[in-house]
């Protein structure tokens, strides 16, 4: 390696060369999530028009072409030359990274978008773009291509009203796809509406043979996203709500408890999802707890030993969003979704305390439901506590404190070991001639777990596989969760091929998600992949992992010449087979389970698995024609 440094090595990056040399420091990445991206850049800048007061409808179309436009009607992008920049305001904001309204000169005093990077990226990572503004009587137009003007501003004649419109074109070559997920962007206009009362954010797909278009509006703001979290479950009282402004940040929290067993609290800054929480996420707790406990004492409800709730106590089967809306936002935390600003703690705080005081004491027979809710957690949290005391002396008294079930690897590596849960005693066996010693671990699970959704902690601890489950991870779980203490890096559900495999599947990834959320945030938690069909053809072996592939095997030949076996349970592999197919490095398929959408994520939670019926019914409905195989 050369050891020569000189000034001719120091590369300096004119306008937006920066964002097309390393895209993926301003949108995150260049698939799928720095695609979509681009669109939220372009929606926040409508959206602050709208919290700013100005813009009350805000339109997103995604074309044919895999163009994309967002249009508000809101004040329109100045057009007035710049004194500094001496070019068209709207061009300084099109084509210089950090310039904006944003920055302290009181074109905004709130606005939204995590990266702060604004529409010039946009600009500098599409093909083409084109920026129409409605202000000052006129239409006016500028175009670019790559971020480099190639239209200056130009009059296109008068107009009515005002406005911004901003079209633009993925650059195939930054992005390694180019197609607009309806879904992806459904979710977070939908959040934005319920975040901003009575702003119209329409989404428009041209790209099919039939246009569809969606409108989301909610007059009731969070108030209608709570209801909505909630429209599947059974609610112990009205929601309560509050909406105000102190200090200079409005503030705005909606709350109702339901008969579920797990919390439901989302809260956000600007816009913003704080998944990391934050100070206002404290205060809204801090003040739920001591609310609770007020009254409790105060009435007289509480037994003696139910002297004092805690806060997660009074945490359970609470659905809630917490929204402020702040001039400065300090943002902290791992991905910087963490709410830093001190004094909004006591501010939220002390907004929802009134609030609650005055709902409690007004509505005693809700309030009871309430405290009756919190100590029967409580009660349940204690039972749960005993269980786990008696199941740490029981695993010291044992010895190694492992379940005698576990067939360990010998690795003592986190990040190299792995462990299959494998349904049945049997297919146990055989995965376990079937593994490396070194680094692969098998537990053996029989029968179904118990669905969490629908069970307190006592009750789920009290499920042998579950605590054998709970011992051979070796974290700890719920509240005492550590993931430091994890002893394997790769958790594989491996499971048949059937129904019950499903279902089996389906019951370890709500208990991962409800009671060990990190292990599927961080990563940790795998579907194993067996083959659905062998292929033989005198000595040579195909392995087919869906339809398609077997059809590819088979192409061009008489399948008379085939031996096709179709597999539906792993017991029906021997060792060698199983190991080559489904659990070697190199031959193996796995599939990692990631939450994208955490609130998508808890609705299918609760169809799927929570008490409605009727949930489930539709769930079934709405997805049926997508089945392609059903196992009768």
């Amino acid at each position: 390696m050369s050891n020569n440094y000189t000034g001719e090595q120091i590369e300096v990056l004119r306008g937006l060369e920066a964002v097309r040399k390393r895209p993926g420091m301003y949108i995150g990445n260049t698939s799928e999530r720095g695609l979509h991206q681009l669109v939220y850049e372009a929606v926040d800048n409508a959206v602050d028009e709208a919290m700013a007061g100005y813009a009350k409808h805000v339109t997103v179309v995604l074309y044919k072409d895999g163009a994309c436009s967002v249009e508000d009607d809101g004040r329109g992008i100045p057009v007035e030359l710049h004194a500094e920049e001496k070019l068209p305001a709207v061009e300084v904001v099109m084509t210089i990274l950090h310039a904006g309204a944003k920055f302290g000169k009181g074109g905004y005093k709130v606005s939204g978008g995590l990266h702060g990077v604004g529409i010039s990226v946009v600009n500098a990572l599409s093909e083409e773009m084109t920026t129409r503004v409605k202000r000052d009587g006129y239409l006016w137009e500028l175009k670019f291509e790559r971020g480099i003007t190639t239209q200056r501003l130009k009059k296109l004649g008068k107009v009515e009203g005002t406005g911004t419109f901003q079209w633009f074109k993925p650059d195939a070559t930054v992005f390694e796809v180019l197609d607009f997920h309806w879904d992806i962007l459904q979710k977070r206009l939908r959040e934005l509406a319920f975040l901003n009362r009575g702003l119209a954010i329409t989404l428009r797909d041209e790209r099919g043979e039939e246009p569809r278009q969606r409108e989301y509006r909610y007059d009731g703001g969070i108030i209608s996203f709570v209801e909505w979290l909630n429209e599947k479950k059974d609610p112990l009282h009205p929601i309560v709500s509050t909406h105000n402004e102190r200090d200079g940040i409005d503030i705005e929290v909606s709350l109702q408890y339901t008969d579920t067993y797990n919390e439901l609290i989302y809260s956000y800054a600007n816009n913003i999802s704080t998944t990391e929480g934050g100070m206002h996420l404290l205060g809204f707790r801090t003040a739920v707890a001591n609310a609770v406990n007020a009254y409790a004492k105060k009435r007289g409800i509480l037994k003696e030993s139910d002297s004092t709730l805690s806060t997660d106590d009074c945490m359970e089967g609470l659905t809630a969003v917490v929204s402020v809306k702040l001039t400065d936002p300090q943002f902290e935390g791992q991905t910087k979704t963490k709410l830093g600003n001190a004094r909004v703690r006591s501010l939220v705080y002390g907004l929802l305390n009134e609030r609650l005081e005055f709902f409690f004491e007004e509505n005693p027979k809700y309030a009871r439901a309430i405290i009756d809710k919190c100590s029967q957690a409580h009660r349940a949290r204690e039972a749960a506590k005993k269980a786990r005391d008696l199941s740490r002396r029981k695993n010291a008294l044992e010895g190694s404190g492992l379940p005698g079930k576990l067939v360990d690897c010998k690795n003592q590596d986190p990040g190299l070991s792995e462990l299959f849960l494998v349904e049945g005693d049997s297919a146990g066996g055989t995965a376990k001639g079937g593994r490396d010693p070194n680094t692969q671990a098998i537990l053996p699970l029989r029968g179904k777990i118990i669905n969490v959704e629908k069970a307190r902690l006592d009750k789920v601890l009290s499920n042998e596989e579950i605590r054998t489950m709970i011992t051979a991870l070796g974290t700890g779980f719920g509240d005492e969760f550590n993931e430091q203490k994890l002893r394997y890096h790769k958790i594989i559900i491996m499971t048949d091929a059937d129904v019950d495999g499903s279902h089996i599947r389906t019951l370890l990834l709500t208990f991962f998600y409800r009671q060990m959320r990190p292990l599927v945030d961080n990563g940790y938690v795998y579907i194993a992949q067996p083959p659905l069909y062998g292929v033989k053809k005198g000595k040579k072996q195909w392995w087919a992992f869906n339809e398609a592939e077997l059809r590819d095997i088979v192409a061009g030949s008489d399948p008379k010449e085939f031996t096709i076996q179709q597999y539906k349970g792993l017991g029906e592999m021997d060792a060698e087979q199983l190991a080559q197919t489904t659990m070697e490095h190199g031959n193996r398929r796995l599939k990692r389970i990631t939450v994208e959408d955490t609130i998508e994520a808890e609705q299918i939670f609760t169809d799927l698995m929570g008490d409605k019926v009727e949930a489930r019914k539709q769930y079934i409905f709405e997805y049926a024609k997508s089945v392609k195989n059903i196992d009768l």
